[in-house]
């Protein structure tokens, strides 16, 4: 029987990392609150049950404060959170406009930042543990051509996550962040097109290959779990070796 009170919140969730998290979670017992942007991304979950699609955007406090007071009103408990959703842009740093910087600021930090509070506070209400798992990249941590504005943002993602796992333990609401590499998305396929690119990242990659979107959705599944209590405020890199080569 499923326990209700073994709930979780993915953002981000109609592809890529995002979406295997759902499906991961799913085969766990969870029961799964999956926020999607694309409607049109709805069909892949047809088939499966212990889920609420809601459709939305992170940026919407209110959307995401209804998913938590409908939670409560079906008597469960949201105690596991995934912040996937994010967005990338591509810009010389010297063309990069204050506009620039605040679209992928506010998905890439602002929503998170709002979210992380609004689960915080429904656990809080309710006397319950939780854990958050941050999408960072190793972006944030190492130099790369004209991405400074994506950088940026998941570079302070990591340093949120730190902080608010030292100030929310005493509520026992853990937080870590998880930094993939390179890992076989939807954006793949195309990528791969550009041989010169693609070459010169599958040579600097010791494992030799691109990650699984499920090696990365297994690190998650394990950091939300009770093995891994003991492990907040933690930025863990699943990169094949790429920062250490």
């Amino acid at each position: 029987m499923l326990n209700k009170l073994n709930s979780a919140l993915v953002t981000g969730a109609g592809k890529g990392i995002g979406y295997t998290t759902v499906l991961s979670l799913l085969r766990e017992g969870y029961f799964v609150y999956a926020l999607i942007r694309d409607k049109k991304d709805n069909k892949k979950f047809k088939k499966f049950k212990n889920l609420k699609i809601v459709n939305g955007d992170v940026k919407n406090t209110t959307t995401l404060k209804k998913i938590f007071l409908d939670a409560k009103k079906e008597k469960r408990t949201i105690s596991s959170l995934v912040n996937n959703a994010g967005i990338r842009k591509r810009k010389k740093f010297l063309k990069l406009s204050k506009k620039d910087l605040l679209d992928v600021f506010d998905i890439n930090f602002f929503s998170i930042f709002y979210l992380m509070q609004i689960f915080s506070k429904h656990l809080i209400d309710q006397k319950k543990h939780g854990s958050i798992v941050n999408i960072s990249s190793i972006v944030g941590q190492i130099g790369f051509n004209e991405l400074s504005s994506y950088a940026a943002s998941k570079g302070a993602l990591i340093s949120l996550t730190k902080c608010f796992a030292v100030e929310m333990a005493n509520n026992n609401i853990r937080a870590n962040s998880v930094s993939p590499g390179f890992i076989k998305t939807s954006y793949f396929e195309k990528f791969k097109k550009k041989k010169k690119l693609y070459n010169w990242t599958l040579n600097r990659i010791p494992a030799g290959r691109w990650g699984q979107p499920d090696e990365v959705t297994n690190l998650i599944k394990f950091l939300l779990s009770k093995n891994s209590e003991y492990i907040n405020g933690e930025n863990i890199n699943i990169d094949g070796g790429w920062l250490n080569s």
